[in-house]
């Protein structure tokens, strides 16, 4: 069965909003190969629909390196109760939130590679309530907001068991965690 991970850039001070305006100079080229590493051994990614309206927007002008040749050509799912076919991004097609979990179930049990997830939020948080994700990968940034949408809300509730740690030399450090299947 293939695995969901959900990727996601965070600050110290668990803020997840807006990390083209603070994360980009902390992108050293170990990190760099990580991150390529991380989509090149995923085949789809899936996307809430916030998430995905801002990719789908600038990452079709992203091609040229092999990291955005990839995701441009990879399977992309958009989460939506809202957006309707035909999606705007290449290769992409829209899931109806009500179909959530059957659709993403089917896709866990397709032959592949990973899912990959960008960002944190309802998505991720309704996948783990029901057994759909497999693992966060939360990037810690070393800046400090203050303010900002949160990491994890209220309603992001799971147990998790710790697998690896990763520090790139910016100061950037990758926490991955395994959702637990055990209650409590």
């Amino acid at each position: 069965m293939r695995r969901i991970i959900a990727s996601t850039y965070a600050t110290l001070d668990g803020f997840i909003d807006n990390p083209h305006l603070w994360s980009m100079k902390h992108n050293s080229p170990d990190a760099m190969k990580y991150a390529l590493e991380l989509a090149l051994g995923a085949d789809t990614l899936l996307l809430g629909r916030v998430t995905y309206e801002g990719m789908a927007q600038a990452w079709p002008a992203m091609g040229g390196n092999p990291y955005g040749d990839h995701v441009n050509s990879i399977e992309k799912f958009a989460v939506s109760s809202t957006l309707r076919e035909p999606a705007d991004w290449h290769n992409s097609s829209i899931i109806p939130a009500d179909e959530l979990h059957e659709r993403v179930t089917e896709l866990k049990n397709r032959p592949g590679k990973d899912i990959l997830i960008w960002g944190n939020g309802r998505l991720t948080d309704d996948l783990a309530a029901h057994g759909l994700l497999d693992e966060y990968r939360v990037w810690l940034y070393p800046v400090i907001k203050g303010s900002g949408q949160p990491l994890f809300g209220p309603d992001s509730v799971a147990a998790l068991e710790h697998v690896d740690t990763t520090t790139f030399e910016s100061g950037v450090v990758v926490l991955s965690y395994r959702v637990s299947r055990r209650r409590g």
